[in-house]
């Protein structure tokens, strides 16, 4: 007879199973785990980040001077590097919303994985099981509610677990390269700039009352060091634009793994939970 009620059957296998699992806390051990990875990826950019601001911010204020045909031209070639400036600003804000979420997930599962709150699971569910076993509760109204209450605890019990563990599944399979380059790239970045300025020195202005060969040698340094200012500001446009590719690269990572893809995967569940409630109360 009881072979015959293979759904009941695989409804209270499934339903011991996850009990167990809430009691015994693999699932929240793998969340914590992949939080804390993703936090630490997150303060380390952010890090970066801010490090690459700085540099900036010392080399936008690095004057350069110049003497062209004798006229004193003093110039600031590191604003080109505004815009970079401007969007690491935003990327700052972007990072903190991203370590937020994250530190709200490790939250959340420490929150849900309290020994309380598996045991009201493991409750409700030994009460459905019964409800679902017993003839004269089939179809009956509190059955209905009763599965709904199970389906409610399981979502708020696992769900966050499963985000972390989905998340980092898939920063693994399609993020991670390129989470590594656009990293890499932005320590470069910061490096060159730092080297770039380091490079940069005012001259002194040469004295009033010099000789011709004074005069010519002057010159001959001016021209050289004008040569030397266009050679440095074709670097700074070009790190200004590696700087720009890999900062967005870097936003849509941190958007995607923190806000995008939790809110994907909570639809998801909470669809599924519905589909699966409705399927067993009719």
């Amino acid at each position: 007879m009881l072979l015959r009620r293979p759904g009941k059957w695989l409804l209270s296998i499934g339903l011991l199973a996850l009990v167990v699992l809430a009691f015994q806390g693999g699932a929240d051990d793998a969340g914590r785990n992949y939080t804390e990875q993703g936090f630490k990826r997150a303060l380390i950019t952010f890090g970066i980040a801010r490090g690459l601001n700085g540099v900036i911010s010392v080399a936008q204020g690095t004057e350069v001077s110049l003497q062209p045909a004798g006229v004193g031209v003093t110039l600031t070639p590191g604003q080109i590097l505004d815009p970079v400036n401007d969007l690491i600003e935003r990327f700052s804000w972007v990072m903190l919303a991203s370590s937020s979420s994250l530190g709200m997930q490790r939250l959340l599962i420490d929150i849900t994985s309290w020994p309380g709150f598996s045991l009201l699971l493991a409750l409700m569910a030994m009460a459905l099981l019964l409800l679902r076993w017993l003839s004269q509760f089939q179809h009956s109204g509190v059955q209905v509610i009763a599965s709904r209450l199970v389906m409610l605890l399981l979502l708020i019990r696992f769900a966050v677990p499963f985000i972390a563990i989905a998340n980092e599944a898939l920063y693994e399979q399609f993020l991670k390269d390129q989470y590594e380059v656009s990293l890499q790239h932005l320590e470069q970045t910061t490096e060159t700039i730092s080297n770039i300025q380091q490079s940069t020195a005012v001259e002194p202005d040469a004295d009033v009352d010099v000789s011709v060969f004074e005069k010519a040698r002057h010159l001959l340094a001016s021209a050289k060091q004008s040569a030397d200012f266009d050679a440095r500001i074709a670097q700074y446009k070009e790190v200004a634009a590696s700087a720009i590719t890999h900062t967005i690269n870097m936003i849509v990572i941190f958007v995607l793994q923190t806000i995008l893809f939790p809110l994907f995967f909570l639809w998801l569940l909470v669809r599924l939970a519905r589909t699966m409630l409705f399927q067993h109360s009719s």
